[in-house]
């Protein structure tokens, strides 16, 4: 099943956490040490609506920002 937009094509991106551990130097420690990164993915708010799509009503797979935006016609 697609993560995928119908009307703005956003799909997931893909970034990293960072494990720090340690005081912060302002804090009065030696300041933090990155002990970890790993991979992790941002996914999209999609909702599935019912929407008017080229006259008669359909379900798609739209993002939240389409959809407060009133991108589509809700059907």
């Amino acid at each position: 099943m697609s993560r995928k937009c119908a009307i703005c094509g956003k799909i997931p991106m893909a970034g990293t956490t960072i494990a720090r551990r340690g005081l912060a130097k302002k804090k009065g420690g030696v300041g933090k040490k990155i002990t970890g990164i790993t991979k992790r993915r941002f996914l999209p708010n999609i909702q599935t609506v019912k929407a008017a799509v080229k006259g008669n009503n359909k379900r798609i797979k739209v993002c939240a920002t389409c959809i407060k935006a009133g991108k589509i016609v809700k059907g």
